[in-house]
């Protein structure tokens, strides 16, 4: 595995595991959510730059109907960012703090708006990812593990992360919030943190899962 990759699987990570902590805000203060939300937004482009390729084939070759798809979600996914960050920037009580308070309801709904369909995109394009994810854990389990009974195994883990995830998502009324029917995000503070963190990867889990699938289904059939 060359550096560069190693550098992309470590970018990789950094931000799915940032992604629940962003979405517990007020659990961790906003201070704290700030530099974090500046430490994801320098993932973000480090993750673009690493794989400006992306960029260079947008306008070649041939579009299948799985492409498309990936294409679509990556270019929602960038532009959601970019609201995420002009409106943290408008927003912010601690780094930046700027004067005045023109637009700031606009940003405030701007920012929630995306923050969930941000979640949800960014789980989506994981799950149309995951097959380089698979193959990348193949090459590290030893062959002897990779058994029918651990594929087994491994279907029974992804039906229970779903199962659970679905429970997660109607729990923290993510569709209530994607859909603007709620503008106040409510916060449990009596609630430990590990739970929220817990409820949110698990909803990640569901859906990169039904998205790695679906992909796998999509590809099945000729474009």
């Amino acid at each position: 595995m060359t550096g560069k990759r190693k550098l992309q699987i470590a970018v990789d990570l950094s931000m799915t595991a940032l992604l629940p902590v962003l979405m517990s805000y007020q659990l961790v203060g906003e201070a704290a959510h700030e530099w974090l939300g500046i430490a994801m937004g320098l993932l973000f482009a480090g993750h673009h730059l690493l794989n400006r390729h992306w960029h260079k084939s947008l306008f070649k070759g041939r579009y299948t109907a799985l492409r498309g798809l990936g294409t679509a979600i990556d270019i929602l996914l960038c532009a959601v960012m970019l609201a995420l960050m002009i409106s943290g920037v408008l927003l912010s009580k601690h780094i930046f703090h700027l004067p005045g308070s023109i637009g700031l309801s606009a940003a405030r709904t701007a920012h929630l708006l995306a923050s969930y369909w941000g979640f949800v995109l960014m789980s989506v394009h994981l799950g149309l990812h995951a097959g380089m994810i698979l193959v990348l854990v193949k090459r590290i389990v030893k062959k002897e593990y990779a058994s029918s009974k651990s594929r087994l195994i491994g279907y029974a883990v992804s039906v229970l992360l779903c199962g659970y995830g679905i429970y997660a998502f109607i729990k923290r009324q993510l569709g209530t919030y994607m859909l603007l029917k709620s503008t106040f995000v409510f916060f449990d503070f009596s609630e430990p943190l590990a739970l929220f963190l817990l409820d949110y990867a698990a909803t990640m889990a569901m859906i990169a899962c039904l998205s790695h699938y679906i992909s796998k289904l999509i590809s099945l059939k000729k474009p």
